[in-house]
């Protein structure tokens, strides 16, 4: 989310750029249980205000940031309708779109010659249109046949820490994320972040832990922010935040992580529920943010949350590859099935009848 803005608010909104719904709450210093410290009576310092990935914003959260954006401003919104809708309530992105809208608007169709000779974005308007991903003779697009989802899980750790980063040098835990259908399942997210943490960064004599709970924190584990935390880092840390343990200290009891943004944040170890495990996670939680590679496993144990727009999601993530893993009849069954699970707002009736 980026804004164009004037006065002295500038340098503060322009630097307010990202991948997901946090950003917004930051614009509009919206905090846990209290209102929004800019609104219709205070608005934000700014002519334009531009929202990417649009289709993460929830009813409540688009209109906090309608009523901020001052008479006279301009707000666009960036997004692709065909992702995963919101977490929260509404599809607002796509009841803007709605056919007789009186919003101002273009849709993007065409595939440009550049963009033709990507793997990704070919198999991502593939699937998009219900076609099956073409898997053979890409450069940036692969596929590894396991029809068990123990095999997969087996698969998806060698693609991760030895043939990925071997044939195109990708760093195993910065570049590349694991995109998981579902947390559960011995190919969910849970299982892959103990097997991955195992082949990526092994207990070693050398290497520094500390156990919480059932989960223990190694100096190079991969690990993500799990809720806002404003307090933190030079201008707060954010549900999403991915990074790297970089030190523990056991005399001082912190965990130091570095993001992505390249900021070291310490936690306490009384912290450390505010921390997980990253290697692997849910195809729902990656929205809004993008890897250089991803690998996705694909199997029947998934069977009830495979559908088109949730692999498309996936695939969409990646810049420069992506790897299935998994049945061709489970990736068969994430093509052909719609999400049935429309949400009826009556946003778009309002936005019709509310126009002069």
């Amino acid at each position: 989310m980026l804004a164009a803005p004037t006065g002295r608010a500038a340098k503060r909104l322009t630097e307010l750029t990202g991948h997901d719904a946090s950003t917004v709450h930051r614009l509009l210093e919206l905090r846990p249980g209290g209102d929004a410290a800019y609104d219709r009576d205070r608005p934000l310092d700014a002519d334009l205000v531009v929202v990417d990935e649009a289709s993460m914003l929830d009813l409540l959260l688009a209109n906090k940031l309608a009523k901020a954006v001052a008479p006279g401003a301009h707000l666009l919104l960036v997004g692709d309708v065909d992702q995963l809708p919101s977490v929260g309530a509404g599809e607002v992105l796509r009841d803007l779109l709605a056919q007789g809208t009186p919003v101002p608007h273009v849709r993007l169709t065409q595939v440009f010659r550049q963009a033709q000779q990507s793997g990704v974005v070919t198999n991502a308007h593939r699937i998009n249109t219900g076609d099956y991903p073409l898997v053979r003779g890409l450069a940036d697009f692969f596929f590894f046949s396991a029809d068990e989802a123990e095999d997969a899980a087996a698969m998806t750790v060698d693609v991760v820490a030895r043939r990925i980063p071997a044939k195109f040098g990708f760093d195993p835990r910065r570049d590349v994320q694991v995109l998981a259908p579902m947390h559960r399942g011995p190919a969910g997210a849970g299982a892959l972040n103990t097997l991955l943490q195992d082949a990526l960064t092994p207990a070693r004599p050398d290497t520094l832990e500390r156990r919480v709970g059932g989960r223990i924190f190694r100096v190079g584990d991969k690990v993500t922010q799990i809720r806002n935390n404003y307090d933190k880092g030079a201008s707060g840390v954010f549900n999403g935040t991915l990074g790297v343990v970089t030190g523990i200290d056991l005399d001082e009891q912190k965990v130091t992580v570095r993001t992505d943004e390249d900021e070291d944040i310490d936690y306490e170890f009384t912290e450390l529920d505010e921390l997980a495990h990253a290697y692997a996670v849910t195809i729902h939680r990656s929205q809004g943010s993008e890897y250089p590679a991803v690998v996705i496993p694909v199997t029947a144990s998934a069977w009830m949350m495979l559908q088109r727009n949730l692999l498309y999601t996936a695939v969409t993530r990646a810049r420069k590859l992506v790897v299935l893993v998994g049945s061709r009849r489970a990736i068969g069954q994430a093509v052909r099935t719609v999400s049935g699970g429309r949400r009826h707002t009556a946003l778009d009736h309002r936005l019709r009848t509310s126009t002069p």
